[in-house]
């Protein structure tokens, strides 16, 4: 089993139960949710004429390399609603894999570590919560290193 770090986040409908669909939906079969961050409001970052998000960080263990893991996340993201619309635009639902073990992952459409981890308060505040000490497999620098440099973004733990 590899430990994994996925970030959720929705700014459309009871943001709440989104979350929790989320989290029990990742729950089943080849994926475990081992603990669960607590849940941060956060201000839209790129597009800000929008709701306010939810956001949250889960560990989970799975046996999914992670392309598979890419595709389940991306099939309970389908079945809980998610429809295409503008890049960071609203969404009901939001499912991104931030760490996938020590791997590095680099292809067209999946890149682990998660590209823009360094630069979101909304993912790293609840990270920290989970793992201060997480190093990023690249740059080599904690999640609190990491947590530190941002100071831009409204977060607000509930």
């Amino acid at each position: 089993m590899k430990t994994a770090y996925l970030a959720l986040g929705t700014n459309l409908g009871d943001r709440v139960q989104n979350l929790a669909n989320a989290r029990r939906d990742l729950s089943s079969g080849r994926v475990r949710v081992v603990r669960a961050s607590s849940l941060y409001e956060t201000e839209p970052r790129y597009i800000r004429d929008q709701p306010w998000f939810l956001n949250q960080v889960i560990e989970i263990e799975t046996d999914l390399f992670p392309r598979q893991l890419f595709a389940h996340v991306k099939k309970i993201e389908r079945a809980l609603g998610r429809q295409p619309t503008q890049p960071n635009g609203p969404r009901l639902i939001d499912i991104d894999i931030l760490f996938y073990a020590e791997t590095t992952v680099h292809t067209a459409d999946l890149e682990i570590p998660h590209a823009r981890l360094a630069e979101r308060r909304f993912v790293l505040e609840p990270l920290m919560e989970l793992a201060p000490d997480l190093r990023h497999p690249v740059t080599r620098r904690t999640v609190a290193e990491m947590l530190a440099e941002v100071k831009d973004q409204a977060v607000r733990k509930l």
